[in-house]
This record gives structure tokens, sequence and C-alpha cells, in this order.
């Protein structure tokens, strides 16, 4: 079998996978966030923390705890890490230095799980487990969390959604932030990374809490590694798309991703949620149909990126190329070009970060895709919950644009959207492209931060963009070849996660309750359909142009001027 096949097949199968779990899981979800009932666990959870899940509240009440409960989290994890000397666990390692600490916690809060740090060498068990394996489960609820609440802002009042303590929902309220939060993390998230810890530690993946062993090299010599919880980290760090690894080598490491079968797996898990979490938003609106406008949106763009990733890693560019059967450089045997291609793409799309293979090896057109992945605001399918609701604020701009074009008020799900909420969703689609572009062109224009860079001219300069793009919409995934344990980029690549990741949430939740006070609109032979095939294209080319206009340029001095040169 050919790899070119073997890329394809394996497509072939991780999209039926994700098919068969869309329906089910889809409605599950819908279920979770609009069920009348606590569970026992749940109640200990809510008397635990002080919180009445039965209490609806509005945007400002929502966007407060979510702001409060972050900020608990991030010193939290700081102050785990500066006092691992003295923990337990700590396999020896000492305290993690101020800034790199910093860089971290914030990192894992934000759902970005960037990491200037080799896991193996940094972190012990107590950090690892207590630390940032918790925060792969909340950060990524509060994601569905904000998601969910923007969905209720279009499903109401005309809808009969109740909270998710079973309250009726009245208008201007989004429900309540703790209810949503405790059951993203006790009905979805940990049911699902207990499953799926399971299959990779049958597959091979380590789970233990061993110490560090000296072990013989092939060629002469030793070499130490350490064990970990690292399948029930892989678990959840894929599931959650958050990203950050056991092991610097990421998901290339044998001891989190095994087999080639793990591989497809691990693909799968990054995907499951982002893509069914649209059936979620069908539901909880009263539209299915709606629900695959957002999917078949997301679903085109995704294989659209697969195929010109495939097509670029496969094509013949020279003797070695060809002789290789593609550009296997920076790419693990064990998954091939296809794999590693599918990967890549995927991890990209979404707010995932882990990678299989090093971003920095691929051609210079694959990497700028892995870029342009990053840069479309990761929607395609996104985040768990950030991308659902990023493609929601896309679809807002294209129905805006189709108005436009018409001269008819624009309506999206019976709202009409006026100017507060296209200037909310201005802003939201603003915020990220000028951090990253800010946050680069400082670094390139001071002479310290340039010294990190591996390579210089085109390949550099991507090295810097990957990293704040990176940074700045939470995605966590590094290009490799860039030396980013710097107090330079610890401090900023920081302040990019964080105001990337809660800015746009306030811009969010502010639409989300502009949309619940208004009374919907009845529709008529006016209204523009968004639940038909022209409208989905409408929605791809408004992201694709917006994308284009904004980043073109630096593109065009990064991978572009690489891959043509």
């Amino acid at each position: 079998m050919g790899p070119v096949l073997a890329g394809v097949l394996q497509l072939l199968a991780l999209t039926a996978a994700l098919a068969l779990a869309y329906k089910p899981l889809g409605t599950y979800m819908a279920k979770v966030y609009s069920s009348d009932k606590h569970l026992r666990v749940e109640k200990w959870i809510y008397k635990g923390i002080g919180a009445d899940p039965d209490t609806g509240m509005r945007w400002p009440a929502y966007l407060r705890g979510i702001l409060a409960f972050s900020v608990v989290g991030v010193l939290f994890l700081y102050a785990l890490q500066r006092l691992q000397g003295v923990l337990p666990g700590s396999l020896g390692f000492a305290a993690v230095d101020p800034d790199q600490a910093f860089n971290t916690a914030v990192s894992f809060v934000t759902n970005t799980n960037w990491q200037s740090y080799s896991g193996e060498q940094a972190m012990g068990h107590v950090v690892q487990t207590a630390g940032l394996a918790v925060q792969n489960f909340v950060s990524a609820a509060v994601g569905i969390a904000v998601a969910v609440a923007l969905v209720r802002g279009f499903a109401l009042p005309h809808s009969q959604l109740r909270s998710s303590g079973g309250t009726p929902i009245r208008t201007g309220e989004l429900g309540n932030f703790w209810a949503d939060l405790v059951r993203g993390v006790v009905r979805v998230l940990v049911p699902l990374a207990a499953v799926a810890a399971v299959v990779l530690v049958a597959c091979g993946a380590i789970q233990n809490f061993s110490g560090i062993h000296e072990v013989g090299q092939f060629m002469g010599g030793t070499q130490q590694w350490n064990g970990g919880a690292v399948a029930s980290q892989e678990a959840i760090k894929e599931l959650g798309t958050n990203g950050g690894g056991y092991f610097n080598a990421n998901s290339s490491h044998p001891f989190e991703n095994p087999t080639s079968f793990t591989n497809l797996f691990e693909i799968f898990l990054i995907l499951l949620i982002p893509f069914s979490i649209t059936r979620t938003f069908g539901l909880m609106v009263g539209s299915v149909k709606q629900g695959y406008a957002i999917l078949a949106t997301m679903a085109t763009i995704w294989l659209g990126f697969v195929a010109l990733m495939m097509w670029t890693e496969f094509a013949h560019h020279g003797p070695a190329f060809q002789a290789a059967g593609g550009a296997y450089e920076g790419k693990e045997v064990r998954f091939g070009v296809g794999a590693s291609s599918i990967f890549a793409v995927s991890t990209t799309l979404t707010s995932t970060g882990a990678v299989d293979s090093f971003h920095s090896s691929f051609t210079g057109l694959g990497g700028g895709i892995t870029l342009l992945g990053m840069m479309l605001g990761e929607i395609a399918p996104g985040g768990v919950g950030s991308g659902l609701y990023g493609m929601l604020i896309m679809a807002i701009i294209a129905v805006f644009i189709a108005g436009l074009m018409v001269g008819r008020t624009p309506e999206y799900l019976g709202k009409k959207i006026g100017s507060r909420e296209i200037k909310l969703a201005a802003c939201y689609i603003l915020i990220t492209p000028t951090l990253v572009l800010v946050f680069t062109a400082f670094t390139m224009a001071l002479p310290t931060p340039a010294n990190s860079m591996t390579n210089s001219g085109a390949h550099g300069f991507s090295e810097i963009l990957y990293a704040c793009t990176s940074g700045a919409n939470n995605n966590g995934s590094a290009f490799a070849g860039l030396n980013a344990d710097t107090q330079w980029f610890n401090t900023t690549i920081g302040l990019a996660m964080l105001l990337g990741r809660f800015l746009p949430m306030v811009f969010v939740l502010a639409l989300a309750g502009s949309l619940a006070e208004q009374k919907p609109v009845p529709a008529t032979a006016g209204t523009l359909r968004t639940d038909k095939p022209l409208y989905t294209g409408l929605l791809v080319g408004t992201i694709i142009i917006i994308t284009g206009l904004t980043y073109f340029p630096a593109l065009a001095l990064g991978p572009l001027a690489e891959g043509l040169a």
C-alpha cells in the first residue's frame, strides 16, 4: 500500500468514526445543558464552592464567574510550580522559575498549553496531575460553557430553555456559569476521558507514578526516563483540545502515542467534541438544520486543509522527496506523511496544539497551512466550545454582509443583527489579529528576542510569527527551532494568551446578553435561509477572505516567501 493511499484510507476511517459519534454525543450534550436535575456529586461540589446552581445570571455575572475562577486557577497553578521543590513526588526537580511559572500557569488556565519547558525534565508528578491535568478539564469546560451561553442567547426567549439547574431562563439571562462548568466536567469530559485513557493504556501508553530510570542506549551510553500518569493526561489533552504533552516530544513520544492506531484515535479525540457540539447547538436553538449548516462549514474547511496539506507534503519537490515518497523530515515513521498531515491540520484548526511531528520541518507551504489554520480563528472545527462560538461570530458577520448586498436588516436565528451586535462581533474578530501582529512586530524590532531564532530569513520570521499566533489564538503548538524559554517570550506570550482568551469572551458574552434580550422576529420571504448550502458557501468565503486580508502581508514575509523560493 502506497503512503498516499494509506493517508486517504486513514482520513476516510476518521471521518466515518466522527460521523458515527456525531448524533449520540451531540444529543447527549444538549440534554446535559438543559437538564432539570443535579447529580449527587454535583450537589457536593456546589456546596463546597458555595454556589447556587439554580440562580440565573446575566452576562456580566456570567463573565465575573469565569474571570474569578480563572484568576484562582492561575494563582494556584503558579504557587504549585513555585513550591515544587518541597512537594512530594517532585522527582527531585526544583521550583520552576517565576517567569516560566507565570507562563505555564496562564497557558494551562487559558486552554492554550504552550510549553517553554521539557515536561520530563521540569515537572514532577504533583504538578502534572494536581495542577496541569486538572486545568485540562476545567479550562475546556469553561470554553464549552461560554459556547452554551451564546447559544442560549440565540435561543431565548422564544424557546422553553431551562438553566442547568432546571429553572426557566428569564429574558436576558444566560444560565448559571457554575452549573455549566461542573456539568461539563462531571457529565461530559470525565466520562469520555476515562474511556479514552483505558483505550490508550490498552494500546501501550504508560500510566504510573514511577521515578526516574536510567536505561542503556542502542549506540552505547545511558539515558534517563521518568514515568507518569501519561495516558490519563493524554486523553484529556486531546479530548479537551488542550495540547500540553507529558514529554517534550509531545504526541510523537511512544509513551504518549505508541502506535499508528493510537495516533488516529488521538486525532479522533481532538475533533470529537468540536464537531459534535454543532448538533448540540442545532437542538438548543430548535433547528437541527442550523447545526448541520455550521457542521458543513467546519467540515469543508477541515477537509480542504487536509487535502492541501497532503498534496504539499507528498508532492515531489526534488530527488530526495521523490525517493522517500514525501517530505519525511521531522515526521515519525510510525505514522507517515499522511497521518502526520491530518494531525497537523487538526491540531491547528482546533486550539489543541498537540503535535506528532515538527511543523518547522514541513515544507514551506505546509508550515504556512498550519499557521493559516490558527489564523482562521481555530473554528474548523475549533476548540471545545471556542470553535463553536467563534464560528457563530463569523456567521453573524456573513449574515451582515448578505444584508448589505440586498439592503435588508440582517437577521440570524430570528434575532436582528443591529449596530450593537455587529460592533461586538467586529471587536471579536479584530482582537486576536491585533495581538498576533503587534507582538510579532515588537519581537522582530527588538534585538534580543531575535537571538532565540535558530533560523534566519523567511523561516526564522515564521518561527516568531508562529509563536505569537499560537499564543494569542490559545493553540499552544510550537513551530520548533525557537528558544522560547526566555523572560521576553515567557512574559509576552503569557500576556498574549491571557488577552487572547478572555477579551474575546467579553465580546461573546456581551453579544449573548444582547441577543437574549431581543424578542424574536418571524421569518419572511426576504429572510436569508441560513440552513442552506448557499449560506454555507457564503460563510466559508467570509472566513477565508477576512483572514486573508488580515494576515496576507505577514504570511507573504514568512511561509509564502519560503515556499515559493
